[in-house]
């Protein structure tokens, strides 16, 4: 049955979700601001915005919709863990694979793995379709993941990811060599008024920030590190376009057609680093670059 939760506020200023966020510890930002989208959330008996700025005397009800049946099927798909113990599982992510079900996409999944290899042992908070999920990488980015695998730890990895104490570095392969071999690109990223299925840099966007480090150049091409200070949607991908310097085999913000046709962004995360949730202390994983990235290096480094 539905859950129904009543608060007042005290102190007015902040936005809805992220006074709900601060308030509502059990559950994600990104929950809580689907849940004012579809109407579950009433201020004062009426249905607000994400954005609307809570007044205090306000009175919010909160209706935690019951969760919903999805038949999401444990798959015995190999993948490659980094690390695992009683908190977490760390990943790392083949191209080509998507981390969670979707509609129309229910299998094949990182998702359908860890069902296999954990059985029950994942943490529950982003429901049937994203359990132990705290962060994603894009279906055609490989590399490295963290999935928690209670909710303890779901909270405390999702408290550092908010509040930028994560390191995560990847590696990409870009067009065009760099004046600046470091340098920071600080623009704010949203969706494209252009086309809604992409990112761009608006005005009115969110806060984004990414650091680019040139590891080595070649030609027409540059073999950079990136860290993120920020986590929006296609950040990277976005940033350095921006800049002038999409990443080779991306069709959506780069050339659509690449050279050796690839149609695939060579993006691979492959540093984690954060506050391991029990032990406090500090962890950091790297993985190796994947195949398809070393051939293509190599292949670079010949011409």
């Amino acid at each position: 049955m539905n859950e129904t939760l009543e608060l007042y506020v005290k102190e007015s200023g902040q936005r809805l979700d992220k006074y709900l966020g601060q308030v509502l510890t059990d559950y994600t930002r990104s929950f809580l601001q689907k849940q004012i989208e579809e109407g579950n959330i009433l201020i004062n008996g009426i249905v607000q915005p994400a954005r609307y700025k809570v007044k205090q005397g306000d009175s919010i009800t909160v209706n935690i919709p019951e969760p919903k049946e999805v038949d999401i099927i444990a798959e015995n798909i190999p993948i490659e863990i980094l690390y695992e113990d009683d908190d977490l599982i760390i990943v790392n992510k083949t191209q080509d694979m998507v981390v969670h079900p979707a509609p129309g996409n229910y299998t094949g999944t990182l998702v359908n793995a860890l069902l296999y290899h954990c059985k029950d042992g994942l943490s529950g908070i982003n429901g049937e379709v994203r359990p132990g999920i705290v962060h994603r990488i894009d279906k055609d980015t490989s590399g490295i993941l963290m999935i928690a695998k209670n909710d303890k730890a779901h909270l405390a990895l999702s408290s550092l990811l908010k509040d930028h104490h994560i390191t995560r570095k990847y590696h990409a392969i870009v067009y065009g060599t760099f004046k600046e071999k470091e340098g920071i690109v600080e623009k704010p990223i949203g969706r494209s008024p252009k086309d809604r299925k992409k990112m761009a840099i608006v005005s009115d966007g969110r806060y984004a920030k990414t650091h680019y480090r040139v590891l080595e150049e070649f030609d027409k091409f540059s073999y950079v590190e990136l860290t993120l200070f920020t986590g929006r949607t296609h950040q990277i991908r976005v940033h350095l376009a921006s800049i002038g310097h999409p990443i080779l085999g991306d069709p959506i913000y780069g050339p659509q057609k690449s050279m050796w046709g690839l149609t695939k962004q060579t993006l691979h995360a492959k540093v984690l680093g954060f506050e391991h949730p029990t032990t406090s202390q500090y962890v950091e994983f790297n993985s190796d670059l994947p195949g398809y990235f070393q051939t293509i290096l190599d292949r670079l480094r010949k011409m």
